[in-house]
């Protein structure tokens, strides 16, 4: 039986390389939300409010259901949150500053 071995755990489940990646970009995404949300002790009633979504919406994000959000969506829900991302390019590479505002 031949073993593979894949870069990203998301090449395991689809064959396109850009799917893979989009879906490792979405996963990242809303591991951060997460992150966030238990870092200011929200509940999923405190989430909602800030984000303007539905409680049951909160929960498939907070289950981490990547198929059902756009990477759009969750670069929104931050941006909601105060994150703002910044890509340049310098000294040969594509880099991405991320800040925090003082909104929500």
């Amino acid at each position: 039986m031949e073993r593979l071995i894949y870069d990203n755990v998301f090449e395991s489940l689809v064959d396109d390389k850009d799917e893979a990646a989009d879906l490792s970009f979405r996963a990242s995404l809303i591991s951060a939300l997460v992150d966030l949300f238990e870092d200011r002790g929200w509940k999923q009633a405190d989430v909602a409010e800030a984000l303007g979504i539905p409680q049951p919406r909160v929960s498939e994000l907070m289950r981490g259901k990547v198929h059902l959000f756009s990477a759009d969506r969750l670069i929104g829900y931050l941006a909601r949150l105060g994150v703002r991302f910044k890509p340049s390019f310098e000294h040969h590479r594509i880099v991405c500053d991320v800040e925090m505002t003082d909104a929500a």
